[in-house]
């Protein structure tokens, strides 16, 4: 039989009453939890911490991300693996590949787990970037400065998220080098990537979903704000032009198939003032930028993900009403006693809480979402909700 004519073996579905394992058991892991159990599937997580949101509703396994032995007690038994975070030991992928079907592989994760590796690939597999440098000493470090024009954020290679790993070097670094100095060591002289600062009109994100079956999908663009560089809000449709609308979910689609991944990838996008759509990063799980798709399109992310998961057919990614969500992080339970019956008055408003233990500074403790006739009024909503939060309890 020639090799033209060898039938491609496909992968099997997993079907309702099968067990998921997930590796994290972050507030991802939970709703993709929920979503899975839901559709009839036993879940099991691993995570370092006992109690994670997850724990609430999955089977856990207590174990570190490098962690070999918990990640085979994981597996025991599962049909197929996913992940909701991406920092996960390579060794400990490994294994858990060599025992069930790991979606969306170990070679992807390995790829984007380290930005060094992520902005190289990117670049190389000739996808839209803004000017950047690899960094591995102090002195490339200068040198990078000097050659992007003095406007520059370092992002350390691996482990920096939600703004921690990274700082910005401004001009005045071109004159004061312990500057440059200084932003080395407070990211503790790792390897990193060193990107120029751009122009934006706005940031976006695209979500993309492929299944082991060769199917892709990709949702509405999303527009995001952060905030001391963590997402504060998002809200979908992202209200680009048509043509920026295709030409980022085109992008996301041809970056999930060019890596291979079986199961979610989220673009996230800047959009210059000179029209350029350039690629900022990309996350192999679930995404904080679309929450919101629980309410607003006729397939959340979560379904997808348990549906990528399964190799079962892809959801439509359809937006059914315009929809926002707002990070609630532990700030608010800081600096006041949330009223939650006030924010929940508002028309339209859910509350999505994710049974943190302990509050602490810029920790994603939840988020509200709303729904809403326009992207606006659903944004609008949701930040009235968040405002209500103030108001005095009783």
């Amino acid at each position: 039989m020639s090799a033209e004519s060898t039938p491609i073996k496909k992968a099997p579905a997993v079907e309702p009453g099968g067990l998921i394992a997930i590796l994290g058991g972050g507030q991802l892991g939970r709703m993709t939890a929920i979503a899975a159990r839901t559709m009839g599937y036993r879940v099991r997580v691993m995570d370092p911490e006992a109690k994670c949101p997850a724990s609430f509703v999955a089977e856990t396994v207590v174990g570190n991300w490098d962690d070999v032995a918990a990640a085979q007690k994981l597996v025991r038994g599962a049909d197929a693996v996913t992940l909701e975070i991406e920092q996960i030991g390579v060794d400990a992928l490994s294994e858990v590949a060599s025992l069930a079907p790991l979606r969306p592989g170990v070679e992807p994760i390995r790829i984007i787990q380290d930005k060094t590796l992520q902005k190289t690939w990117l670049a190389e597999n000739g996808f839209p970037v803004g000017p950047f440098r690899i960094i591995r000493n102090e002195e490339e470090l200068h040198h990078a400065v000097k050659t992007l024009a003095g406007r520059v954020f370092l992002k350390i290679g691996r482990g920096g998220y939600d703004g921690r790993g990274q700082v910005r070097i401004g001009m005045e670094a071109l004159l004061n080098k312990q500057i440059i100095t200084d932003a080395w060591k407070s990211i503790g002289e790792k390897p990193s990537v060193a990107e120029q600062a751009l122009d934006l009109v706005s940031e976006i994100s695209v979500m993309a979903a492929r299944n082991p079956a060769g199917e892709v999908r990709t949702y509405p663009a999303a527009r995001n704000h952060h905030e001391n560089q963590i997402l504060a809000w998002s809200v979908l449709p992202a209200g680009v032009s048509p043509e920026i609308e295709l030409r980022a979910e085109k992008l996301a689609a041809d970056i999930i198939e060019k890596l291979g991944i079986e199961g979610l990838l989220c673009v996230e996008m800047f959009i210059t003032r000179q029209g350029r759509l350039l690629i900022n990063e990309l996350a192999p799980r679930p995404h904080n930028s679309y929450h919101q798709s629980e309410r607003g399109c006729v397939t959340s992310q979560f379904e997808q993900l348990v549906r990528t998961t399964c190799n079962l057919p892809l959801g439509d990614t359809s937006l059914i009403c315009p929809a926002a969500i707002v990070n609630l992080l532990g700030d608010v339970w800081l600096t006041m006693t949330p009223n939650f019956a006030k924010a929940l008055e508002v028309p339209g408003v859910r509350l999505h809480l994710y049974e943190k233990r302990a509050a602490k500074m810029g920790r994603k403790m939840g988020h509200l979402s709303a729904i809403g006739a326009s992207a606006d009024e659903a944004l609008e909503r949701v930040l009235d909700a968040k405002a209500r939060l103030g108001q005095p309890v009783g």
